[in-house]
C-alpha cells in the first residue's frame, strides 16, 4: 500500500505552523491542529516548488526572533 505522501498524483495544499515552518498536506485530510493552509493547492511539484520559494530560512520563527535580539 502507498503511503498518500507518496504519490506524485495526489492533489496536495501547502501548511504553515506558528513557526512559519511548511509542509505538504493531502488535500482529503483535515488540516492538523497547529497549523493553516497557505491556500496553495496542487500537485505535489507544484506544492513543493512554492515551499522551495518562500521557506528560505530553514530555522523556526522562534530561534530567528531569539537570535536577532542577540548582540
Amino acid at each position: 500500500m502507498t503511503n498518500c505522501f507518496d504519490r506524485e498524483d495526489g492533489v496536495f495544499r501547502v501548511l504553515v505552523n506558528h513557526e512559519e515552518q511548511y509542509s505538504i498536506w493531502p488535500e482529503w485530510k483535515a488540516i492538523p491542529g497547529g497549523w493553516q493552509d497557505t491556500g496553495v493547492l496542487g500537485d505535489k511539484k507544484t506544492c513543493l516548488d512554492h515551499i522551495e520559494k518562500v521557506w528560505t530560512d530553514m530555522r523556526p520563527l522562534s530561534l530567528r526572533l531569539f537570535m536577532d535580539n542577540q548582540v
